[in-house]
């Protein structure tokens, strides 16, 4: 199906216990669920998903990170994401340990969660088939996969390549 493609970032972020940033979110997409910070990449602009990641860190956590800060810890490709869009999603490991929770803001407000603890909370779907233990599984490494999203909410993937 053609449709309009869109780029986005994914930070995740750990502090010295390894445990994960998550913001409960105030706006769709994913209203109301636990997200890692990111947003759409600036593409009119010809901003790259390093660029966007950095600025998405600025304005959702007030950190200014530089691009050798991210590690590239996965891409994910989504087909057809709410029958609106097609969507490429760089995911970014923030190689910056936090020491503190950044502030609310007008998309959600922060929480670290333990690894263990992820699947218990209001996550996505994709989030807890597919992007999490991915992440999880092949930290410091890459990953890529491909979600083919189905009309009614439901979704099928396949991981696509992973390096260690």
């Amino acid at each position: 199906m053609e449709l309009p493609l869109k780029v986005g970032t994914l930070l995740y972020f750990f502090d010295e216990e390894d445990r994960v940033l998550l913001m409960q979110r105030k706006k769709e997409p994913n209203k109301g669920l636990w997200s890692p910070p990111g947003g759409k990449v600036h593409t009119h602009l010809g901003e790259s998903p390093f660029e966007g990641a950095v600025r998405e860190a600025d304005e959702e956590t007030g950190l200014r990170l530089k691009p050798s800060q991210l590690h590239l810890a996965g891409f994910l490709s989504e087909e057809a994401y709410e029958g609106s869009a097609h969507w490429y999603i760089f995911l970014f490991e923030v190689k910056l340990k936090l020491t503190f929770i950044p502030p609310a803001h007008a998309e959600g407000h922060f929480e670290f969660f333990p690894q263990d603890k992820l699947f218990e909370i209001n996550i996505p779907d994709t989030d807890r088939q597919i992007i999490y233990p991915l992440l999880l599984q092949n930290r410091g490494g890459f990953f890529s996969a491909h979600c083919k999203c189905q009309p009614n909410d439901s979704f099928t993937w396949n991981s696509q390549q992973i390096i260690n």
